[in-house]
């Protein structure tokens, strides 16, 4: 694959422009490499990056490949690569057969119309069907003791286990409607976490994809034949890119700012190629340029500067959960996660957005207050949006570094955009002059927040108490 391109002679030029102490050399930042990077990431060949793929294993090495020719320091167990090692589990299309009858006719479920995500074989027959709503169906579902309880899908990954969690009843079996196609349609299996335990006698949960079938259940008085095949399970690796950018101060070095992005996306559906153009091949790319053009530079930033890429991200931040577990450097010394999403395209459903980039939970830090200053520098625009700021807050990876104390936001251009999740989320809709422009702030922000001796910190805010008071838990623990 074509790398990008950048003559020795303008970064000497650049280097020799700007002042010691100031900017780093971000002009070398181009729409050319960007769009080089992106071209790939997003192209057919790599299927969409799903988790776990073929297509995605071929994201991390071209990650790790960047990183290495940036000259960052490798910060894995394997290289670039920290890996997890998990279990892959799948059942095939005609492993599932699910029959509803109501009013003396039955219908049959088509094959992949109906998926589980357990391990066991289920067989019922002639097992009355109970519709709930999702709130009855936590609070008051008694009725469904023994039956087949049915609810709406709810529109968050691990639906189905928060489900399993929170229920006070014993159906024999749950089936959750997902007429939208949220929860695993076209996919022929699911991971299988070592370290997340199973819940204990909760009932297995079939998600029906058919809308037919779902109607009939919806409307009651059904009842349900069901039999499905135990799941065969494989090992799978599944691996995090991480490579350190060494502080210079003594004493600072040792503390961390991480830039972070998602590799994944959600690959193929119903045979077709979900590229994964600004979700989130945009962020990983941002990450990609800025690490190379920090690395670039002879001054290091006081503290250190760790680029990251996690998996996972659309089955539920798998990856970044799995980083906090498990943190290469340590929590205490992280003082702050910036994590990129959906860089690249302008065109917002609320209006065309350039020169501008939003932080989700803006006035839960600091950090806003810090990158202003090197926003203002650069021309670009740092916002809060008014709804989506707090509301986005906990639907990307900063959350997992939130959860477990260290102040973690996203930078988005574009919160909602036309084809997102979709199949024409291709690399020619983005707008790589924007892009570079962005990219360029970014690395611009990420360098002085790590040159500076004042760490990003909570705030007061209410809805920030909680992280706080994990913040505070994490500091004095260690």
């Amino acid at each position: 694959m074509r790398s990008s391109f950048r003559p020795l002679v303008s970064a000497l030029i650049l280097a020799l422009a700007v002042s010691s102490c100031a900017q780093i050399p971000t002009a070398t930042i181009t729409p050319e490499a960007l769009r080089t990077h992106v071209q790939y990431l997003a192209s057919d060949q790599l299927e969409g990056r799903g988790t776990p793929s073929r297509g995605q294993d071929m994201a991390t090495d071209y990650i790790a490949a960047q990183f290495r020719k940036a000259g960052l320091e490798p910060a894995g167990d394997d290289g670039y690569f920290q890996t997890a090692n998990w279990q892959y589990a799948e059942r095939k299309a005609g492993d599932v057969n699910l029959n509803i009858t109501a009013n003396g006719n039955t219908v049959s479920v088509p094959a992949g119309g109906a998926t589980g995500n357990f391990l066991d074989a289920v067989a019922l027959a002639n097992t009355p069907a109970v519709f709930m709503s999702w709130k009855d169906a936590l609070e008051n579902s008694e009725a469904a003791n023994g039956k087949v309880l049915v609810v709406p899908a709810a529109p968050v990954p691990g639906a189905a286990r928060q489900l399993q969690e929170k229920l006070k009843s014993k159906p024999a079996l749950v089936i959750m409607l997902d007429r939208e196609k949220r929860h695993g349609a076209g996919t022929g299996g699911w991971l299988v976490n070592p370290e997340q335990a199973v819940v204990k006698g909760a009932p297995p949960v079939l998600v029906l994809h058919a809308p037919n079938p779902a109607d009939i259940l919806e409307r009651g008085g059904a009842t349900v034949n069901v039999q499905v095949a135990a799941a065969s399970v494989r090992p799978v690796k599944l691996r995090n890119v991480i490579g350190v950018l060494r502080g210079s101060d003594p004493s600072l070095k040792n503390t961390y700012v991480l830039m972070t992005a998602h590799h994944d996306h959600v690959g193929i559906r119903d045979g077709e190629v979900y590229n994964g153009a600004n979700d989130d091949a945009s962020g990983v790319v941002s990450v990609i340029e800025a690490a190379s053009q920090l690395a670039s530079r002879k001054e290091r930033p006081r503290r250190s500067i760790v680029f990251m890429t996690f998996f996972g991200e659309e089955l539920g931040m798998l990856g970044s959960k799995y980083y906090a577990r498990h943190p290469v450097f340590p929590l205490k010394d992280t003082v702050v996660n910036i994590n990129l999403e959906q860089t690249g395209r302008t065109d917002d459903s609320e209006g065309k957005q350039e020169n501008s980039i939003a932080m989700t939970g803006f006035d839960f830090s600091t950090l806003g207050g810090m990158l202003k200053k090197s926003a203002d520098q650069t021309g670009v625009r740092l916002w809060k949006h008014a709804s989506f700021s707090d509301a986005f807050f906990s639907r990307a990876d900063n959350q997992s570094l939130a959860d477990v104390g260290v102040p973690a936001h996203t930078l988005s251009v574009a919160y909602g955009f036309p084809d997102y999740h979709g199949k024409d989320d291709t690399w020619d809709k983005l707008d790589y002059e924007n892009m570079a422009r962005v990219t360029r702030m970014l690395a611009q922000g990420v360098f002085d927040v790590a040159n500076d001796t004042a760490s990003p910190a909570w705030t007061d805010a209410p809805k920030a108490a909680n992280y706080a008071a994990k913040g505070r838990a994490l500091k004095a623990a260690n």
